[in-house]
Parts: structure tokens; C-alpha cells; sequence
């Protein structure tokens, strides 16, 4: 019981010191910036430290984190070893998965507003429900702390608005097809060649959740993607759900081809594909997911100031190399050596970045209406 208690006061003496000790005027008027942005984000009631080590110190005291994702449980000890190597003194880590239908998400949000939530620090927030767990996150200024080099964090991967929620994950859209069953020449070049009469009735697969059409809509805007979405379900489509499962009968031979799978989803299926027939194909504007994990701090988090490093971590190169290895191939786009990067490198891109991330769901509830599909009715 003393060794701990030791440890806690000799960070505390450190952050003391830190914050104690003088500086040269040059040094002074170098950081006038860093203290401005500091008076402008306590103004805002955001939390912002001007030094990396105050939030090291803090974390320390803490020496804990807990953390729920949407990443895939393999990438769970590889990121955990590489999070300690860098912060041994935050020696215990748990991470769990939250993953599948869209009701497992809401389920957490209710648990987090009910304040039942209280053990975890870092949430994953869905694409379809960020706006509803940011009332609930805790207020820090990350992209203010990013800008000023306190975070090492490439500002582009946290929101502009809302500042205190990161993306360290980024998502392309591919067309997967069968190579036995249609040749690579007779898949579609652009996106309008799915509605060739020689593809009507049956001839790819769809999914019900429009998640990929709706990402035609930055590069198209709204209405044109609207009547393109009426025009595929008049070709008559397998209707389908989930990336994974179709990817999965495309290669199986059950269907020529989908529209579409993600980047990371094709490369997990063609892994275990043994016929070699599952191929893929980019069609442009290829839509870009450049926001995909998106994470926030919770407003009741026992040890925030171990998130924050948490989130310097999976931003950093070594966190992106692991997350490209595991996931895979997931790494954020503005990592240049990820696959995502390198994979988009010049071609056209419809971006959904994080204003069109906030609109995300009203596009895919009006595509699904385009569909054809009923709405709830309040």
C-alpha cells in the first residue's frame, strides 16, 4: 500500500514543479499562442493543458484505463502491448468490443445516460448516434491541445466543431465480385452502369442499410443520389445486410457481385477464400469514410487523462501500423503510409468527412425511402 501512495505523491510533485517553474521571455512570448488558446478554450468551459507532461503526471495518479470500441478484438492485446511499451506507468488496460446492430449502440447510449456506464473512460460512438453521446462526453479542447503540438495528434482526425471527439480509422468503399461468375471486364467502370438492362433481375446484391450509396453524396449531392438510388431498386436487386455476410456469399457463389463492401471487409474475406474467385474493383468517385471510429471521452471517465494518451497512442504511427495489421487495412487516411492512403492515391473520392458525418443518417434514412422502404412513423 506505501509503494502506491509513494508514486502518487511523486507525480504530484513533478506536476508542481512543472507548473512552477519559471521561463525565459523568449520562452514567454513563444508560448503567448499556447496560452491564448488555453484563455479562449476555458472560456468555452473546455479543458486544456498547455504541457504534455501535466497530463502524463495525471495519468500516472491514475494508472488505469478502460475502453470500449468498435475495433475487432484482435487488435485488443497488440494495442495494449503497445500502449503500455510506450506508458508502462498506466499498467492496467481493458478494452472490450462493441459491435453489431445498431440496437447494441442504442443499448449503450441508454446505459450511459441512465448512468450505468460509469466504469468505462472512452466510448465508441456510432456513426448514426454521434450527436446524441456528445452531450455526455467530458469537454476537453483535444483539437486546440493537437494544434498547439500538446497531443500529438494529426488535428484532421478530430472533430473541428465539437473538438473533443477523435477518428482514428478511415473506410473505402469497393465493388467485390466473382470472378467465375462475371468477368473482370464485365464489371461495372462507373456507378451508373448498374443500371444496364443486362443487370436487372437479380444480378447483384444490395444492401437494405444504405450505407455505401450514401457515400456518393458528397462528391453527387443529395438529389442526385436520391434518383440513382430509385433507379437500383428498380433493377431488382438480392436485397442484403451486412458487409461481412454478402462479401462472404459473393465469394461462396451465390451472387456475381455487391454493391459494395468496405476495403477492410474484401482483404478479411479473401484471406479465407481458398478458390481464388472473390476479386474487387474501386469505382469512381470512390466513396471515403475518412471519419470512421469515432471515439469520445466520458463525462463520468475515472481516468481521463489515460484516454487522452490512449488517443495519442492509436493516432500515432506505431497504434496506425497495428490497426492496418489487425483490422485490417483501416489505418486513417491522413496516415500517409496506411493502406487507405495509398489505396486512394489518384483517384477520385467522394469524402465523408466529419461535416457530412453529422448528416450521415438523415442521408441514409432518405436513400432507404428512395429504396422503396417504409419509414417509422412517430
Amino acid at each position: 500500500m506505501i509503494i502506491p501512495l509513494m508514486s502518487n505523491v511523486v507525480a504530484l510533485l513533478a506536476l508542481l514543479i512543472i507548473l512552477s517553474t519559471p521561463v525565459s521571455t523568449h520562452a514567454a512570448a513563444a508560448n503567448s499562442g499556447l496560452l491564448k488558446a488555453k484563455h479562449e478554450a476555458e472560456t468555452s468551459r473546455r479543458i486544456f493543458f498547455t504541457a504534455h507532461e501535466e497530463i502524463v503526471a495525471m495519468a500516472k495518479m491514475e494508472g488505469k484505463l478502460r475502453v470500449v470500441t468498435g475495433l475487432e478484438p484482435k487488435n485488443f492485446k497488440p494495442l495494449i502491448d503497445g500502449f503500455k511499451q510506450k506508458f508502462p506507468f498506466i499498467s492496467d488496460v481493458q478494452v472490450d468490443e462493441i459491435h453489431g446492430s445498431t440496437e447494441a449502440y442504442q443499448r449503450f447510449l441508454m446505459e450511459i445516460r441512465s448512468g450505468q456506464a460509469k466504469q468505462w473512460d472512452i466510448t465508441f460512438t456510432h456513426l448514426d448516434f454521434v450527436a446524441d453521446y456528445i452531450p455526455h462526453l467530458k469537454k476537453y479542447d483535444i483539437m486546440g491541445m493537437a494544434d498547439h503540438g500538446v497531443l500529438k495528434i494529426d488535428p484532421r482526425m478530430i472533430h473541428p466543431i465539437e473538438r473533443n471527439i477523435v477518428s482514428f480509422t478511415s473506410v473505402l468503399t469497393v465493388v467485390p465480385y466473382n470472378r467465375k461468375l462475371i468477368s473482370d471486364d464485365q464489371v461495372p467502370g462507373t456507378w451508373e452502369e448498374f443500371l444496364k438492362p443486362e443487370f436487372k433481375g437479380k444480378k447483384f446484391v444490395l444492401d437494405i442499410r444504405p450505407l455505401q450509396v450514401a457515400g456518393l453524396v458528397p462528391a453527387w449531392g443529395l438529389e442526385r443520389t436520391l434518383n440513382f438510388a430509385r433507379k437500383l431498386a428498380a433493377q431488382e436487386p438480392v436485397w442484403g445486410r451486412g458487409a461481412t455476410r454478402m462479401t462472404t456469399a459473393v465469394a461462396a457463389g451465390e451472387y456475381p457481385l455487391y454493391i459494395g463492401s468496405n476495403f477492410s471487409s474484401i482483404h478479411r474475406v479473401m484471406g479465407k477464400d481458398r478458390t481464388g474467385n472473390l476479386s474487387y474493383k474501386f469505382v469512381e468517385p470512390v466513396p471515403a469514410r475518412v471519419v470512421d471510429q469515432i471515439n469520445g471521452i466520458l463525462d463520468t471517465a475515472a481516468h481521463p487523462h489515460a484516454a487522452l494518451l490512449w488517443f495519442e497512442f492509436l493516432t500515432s504511427p506505431e497504434g496506425q501500423k497495428i490497426i492496418d495489421k489487425y483490422e485490417p487495412l483501416k489505418a486513417s487516411v491522413f496516415n500517409p503510409s496506411s493502406a487507405v492512403a495509398q489505396a486512394t492515391r489518384g483517384k477520385e473520392l467522394s469524402v465523408i468527412d466529419w461535416d457530412h458525418t453529422k448528416k450521415f443518417h438523415q442521408y441514409e434514412k432518405k436513400i432507404s425511402e428512395a429504396f422503396g422502404f417504409p419509414s417509422a412513423k412517430k
